[in-house]
């Protein structure tokens, strides 16, 4: 018996000499490590020491996550140089019913514009003999000056026109004329004139008022309270275009038993009709001053036909027939017709060797512009579509699109996808695109566009 309490009691000890052993080496370890970090405040848990399958040290910058790979064909910019070229960038900040961009004189910034442009007060050298007291003047000269994109824009709720300048965003109200809920906003007569449409308090009437804008002086800064003057066209015009000169509207209204299409002067004088027609549904579009097209408004079961009117011979020719849901967008030169169809499948065609060519993508040409040489489209091309009813439930507002942002050249049908809002760079704002109304500036540097999901003006630099 008393041997074998002798042996519990060598085991016992032998136990107890272990936990001190290996107390005292991880306690030697830990010291020597707060020492080398200088962190002595954090204890050591032996419980998480001892049993620590597989889990990683909290302060260990590698992690067992996998990024997720990307399987698009799009690759965001590597480096903030590539990525700063392509910036999108919100301009409005509230909801907007059209906007413009345009090129403006402004005087450039001078570094020191005292020794640049001296004023008539200071002289060169001191007075000569006999001539006149302060010697000779040097002739002041004027500031230089240079031409910059603009943009200008109609505020939906209040009609107030706002503008700001699109390599630096600074929002400055330009007129303080309240026209409330403009549902469409036009410029015209390079942008001096402003149209804006809106129903009348009964819900029921259009009412399309054209107003002149106050001229601007140069080197004055913006006025706040600008009053915008002018008149109204005739109530119920069911759609309307701008010349690509922007000196003259072509405007679609019901009349008698069918629909008349009428030019005028942006200020609504020199009517001349060109246009009549039994069917009253129609979307128009001016490219081009020898080029006035109309399209009937699209439905996904419903064949849609162009036609194109010479406004001065005030002729009509078919252009394309018997295509569901057709939406159509026609290049400025006039010879080719970017369309599509109910299934949102992109083609073009060429009105001179009457071709047709399918461009690979599927979106609706409305959410495309044309470049000025007519070559390139620029698209907002949804990433899903599903299997709705196009375009109808588009236009309803059943369905919205998550848009990238695409460019195509129509000579060849080759396109890339230049930017995908949602993965736009470093240094750069991220947003759900669903693009409408796209626009280029006169150089094509940057690209423009409204956001249907709330109606706030976008630009994206290009260059």
């Amino acid at each position: 018996m008393q041997r074998k309490n002798l042996k519990l009691l060598i085991a016992l000890i032998i136990i107890v000499l272990m936990v001190i052993f290996t107390y005292f080496y991880f306690d030697k370890t830990n010291d020597t490590t707060g020492d080398t970090t200088g962190d002595t405040s954090t204890g050591t848990n032996f419980v998480s020491d001892f049993f620590n399958f597989g889990v990683k040290d909290k302060t260990d910058g590698n992690t067992n996550e996998e990024t997720p790979t990307d399987i698009s064909d799009y690759t965001p910019p590597e480096n903030t140089t590539e990525a700063q070229k392509l910036r999108l960038t919100k301009v409005s900040s509230m909801p907007v019913a059209g906007f413009t961009v345009f090129m403006k004189e402004i005087y450039k910034d001078v570094a020191n514009p005292k020794k640049t442009n001296p004023s008539s007060a200071e002289f060169s050298s001191p007075p000569a003999k006999g001539g006149i007291e302060g010697g000779s003047k040097i002739t002041p000269t004027a500031p230089a000056t240079e031409f910059v994109p603009i943009l200008r824009y109609v505020a939906k709720e209040t009609g107030f026109i706002y503008q700001s300048a699109v390599d630096k965003i600074l929002e400055r109200k330009f007129t303080n004329t309240t026209i409330p809920r403009v549902y469409e906003a036009s410029f015209a007569d390079k942008e001096n004139t402003v149209i804006m449409r809106y129903l009348k308090k009964d819900g029921k009437t259009i009412e399309t008022f054209t107003g002149e804008l106050p001229k601007e002086v140069l080197g004055a800064d913006t006025a706040e309270e600008n009053e915008i003057t002018g008149s109204f066209l005739p109530e119920n015009i069911t759609d309307m275009s701008v010349s690509s000169d922007t000196s003259e509207i072509f405007y679609l209204f019901n009349f008698k038993d069918g629909v008349a299409g009428t030019t005028a002067f942006a200020l609504g004088s020199n009517k001349t009709q060109v246009f009549d027609s039994k069917f009253t549904e129609w979307l128009s579009q001016w490219p081009n001053s020898n080029m006035i097209t109309v399209t009937t408004k699209p439905a996904s079961f419903v064949s849609g036909y162009m036609y194109a009117i010479d406004p001065n011979k005030k002729d009509l020719k078919k252009i394309l027939g018997g295509i569901n849901g057709l939406t159509t967008l026609t290049s400025p030169d006039g010879n080719n017709v970017l369309y599509s169809n109910n299934n949102l499948n992109m083609s073009i065609y060429n009105k001179q060797t009457g071709e047709y060519k399918q461009l690979g993508v599927r979106t609706l040409s409305e959410k495309c512009v044309w470049g000025r040489a007519s070559d390139v489209v620029y698209c907002a091309v949804p990433k899903y579509i599903n299997g709705s009813l196009y375009p109808d439930t588009w236009y309803q507002g059943e369905v919205s699109f998550s848009d990238d942002i695409w460019k195509i050249y129509t000579t060849d049908g080759n396109g890339s996808k230049i930017l995908d809002p949602l993965i736009s760079g470093e240094g750069t704002s991220t947003e759900e695109i669903d693009g409408i109304k796209l626009m280029l500036d006169q150089t094509e540097n940057y690209l423009f566009f409204v956001n249907k999901k709330d109606s706030y003006l976008w630009e994206l630099r290009l260059n």
